[in-house]
């Protein structure tokens, strides 16, 4: 008689990845992108200056030229930053994926970038709102950057880290209208007092609050999320030493 073991039969795989409508934020993130942009895009499109929401400054006659290119091509940015944020679609289509990074990059986020540079020097918002938007223009310019070099290294944890700091700066535009609405109403009844009636008093104040707020908050919680967040948790289960399962009891049969 002979000793056999038989192995167990072995269940259905399971996809360790959540399907794709297991991720309720892509679906509202294209929504708020795509109301944003239908709001926002067909002042500048117009090529009528007068249509412009921010006021052209005595000193800069480009502005609007400037600022429309800004907002078009960052219109690209927001776009194709929707679909690489995706998941499912990163996982699904790498291909897609690395050709729209590449469009993300080089058509969206550098060209308005250095135009948004252009346009911060010259707000006519004040100095405080001017170094909000230089700055955001520079970080927004080096994550991006930086994110592409880490890809073309294949490091890409590290290209995902500095392309969701990129991702956080692209929709911070969206904050910043948010909270310039919120501002306007709460410092609305103070005009004649605090602002002594002084509309453009006014209007530097609430455009320097939003211009802080609307990208240094959007930034600080994509760190919180990449330190203690999903990220943070993948990281610590990666580099986690394993341990060896239990050998499973052996099914025994007894032949003749």
């Amino acid at each position: 008689m002979t000793l056999s073991t038989a192995p167990s039969p072995a269940g259905p795989a399971r996809s360790a990845r959540p399907r794709w409508w297991r991720r309720p934020w892509v679906a509202p993130l294209m929504v708020v992108a795509a109301a944003f942009l239908a709001f926002s895009l067909p002042p500048y499109l117009s090529l009528d200056p007068s249509q412009s929401r921010v006021p052209a400054p005595d000193f800069f006659p480009p502005h609007f030229v400037v600022l429309s290119l800004h907002v078009v091509f960052g219109s690209v940015a927001m776009v194709t930053c929707c679909l690489q944020i995706w998941p499912w679609f990163r996982g699904r289509h790498p291909r897609a994926h690395r050709i729209i990074g590449r469009a993300y990059v080089f058509g969206g986020c550098l060209p308005s970038g250095l135009l948004g540079l252009v346009a911060g020097l010259a707000t006519p918002w004040g100095p405080v709102t001017m170094v909000s938007n230089v700055l955001l223009a520079l970080l927004w310019l080096g994550c991006t950057l930086a994110g592409w070099r880490m890809a073309r290294q294949r490091r890409f944890v590290d290209h995902r880290r500095w392309m969701v700091r990129s991702f956080a700066l692209t929709m911070s535009i969206i904050t910043n209208r948010l909270y310039g609405v919120l501002f306007t109403i709460l410092l609305l009844p103070q005009f004649e007092t605090t602002f002594h009636g002084d509309e453009a008093l006014m209007g530097s104040t609430v455009a320097a609050l939003s211009a802080w707020l609307g990208w240094v908050l959007p930034l600080l919680v994509a760190e919180w999320w990449l330190e203690r967040g999903d990220a943070a948790k993948r990281r610590r289960r990666a580099t986690r030493s394993p341990v060896p399962a239990a050998a499973r009891p052996a099914d025994t049969a007894l032949r003749p």
